[in-house]
């Protein structure tokens, strides 16, 4: 329920509540407790306003490299998160992340069971990117991309792999894969010694990132555009009834998106 109301992921929640920071009338919450319209929950002893029936929204931002996915940066890095509308009685969730030196299709919404479903690895949600090489792949390191390469954190491989065009040092590729692993995209590449010198994400499962949204700039989808993509996802939020904090989202997974190719 926390994830819904839009104060972050599900992980997050858990995370959350593990650590003594939710209560329900005034006593420490756990994962899975049950809460309805009447009772009283609250966070760091602020009360939360649990909001029932609201539609999501969900905000597309193509992120600029040197821009970094994150709310307190250390190093005091341009956050992407001071750019977004301010909301009250929720936050923006970022679906996924994309590296300080990754630009492209960055997704937010103020539903964390929606973000839920489009990041959970059991759902294998299609990520594509467009890749510049230094150089061109050989037939083989593409079989090898598609069948599997060892990295540090186990085995991985693209779902496809398409040559986009260009020449030399801008050498295009266009790569589908359907996890969601740090750097996995870049680390694929760099297993076969093979230098990465520009990634941009241009889709998320059936979200493309529109050709006309320049670097830095966002826009919200409206009532009919997330009708569709929840309808795309098969997803409906939880009921109305009382319902357990940080609880699991339904849905089976959804139909593979049609795949549009690019030339860069």
């Amino acid at each position: 329920m926390l994830a819904g109301a839009g104060l972050g992921s599900r992980r997050e929640m858990e995370q959350w509540i593990a650590a003594g920071r939710v209560s329900v009338n005034g006593e420490p919450a756990a994962v899975g407790t049950r809460v309805s319209a009447h009772d009283r929950v609250a966070v760091d002893g602020r009360p939360v306003r649990l909001r029932r029936g609201e539609a999501a929204r969900v905000l597309l931002y193509h992120k600029s490299t040197g821009e970094i996915v994150s709310r307190d940066d250390p190093e005091g890095r341009p956050e992407v998160f001071e750019k977004l509308p301010r909301l009250r009685g929720a936050k923006w969730v970022a679906v996924g992340r994309l590296d300080f030196n990754t630009s492209g299709l960055l997704i937010f919404t103020t539903s964390g069971e929606l973000a839920n479903r489009l990041m959970h690895p059991r759902h294998r949600i299609e990520r594509e990117y467009a890749v510049r090489l230094l150089g061109e792949l050989t037939e083989e390191q593409m079989q090898a991309l598609r069948a599997g390469v060892q990295l540090e954190d186990g085995p991985a491989h693209l779902d496809s792999i398409e040559d986009a065009g260009g020449q030399g040092s801008n050498h295009w590729y266009n790569v589908v894969l359907s996890e969601g692993r740090n750097r996995e995209v870049r680390r694929l590449f760099e297993a076969l010694n093979l230098t990465v010198s520009r990634l941009m994400r241009v889709r998320f499962g059936p979200i493309e990132l529109p050709s006309y949204l320049k670097r830095g700039q966002m826009r919200e989808l409206d009532e009919q555009e997330v009708a569709r993509l929840l309808a795309a996802l098969e997803f409906q939020p939880q009921a109305a009834a009382p319902k357990s904090l940080a609880g699991r989202p339904p849905g089976p997974a959804p139909s593979k998106p049609a795949r549009q190719r690019r030339r860069r």
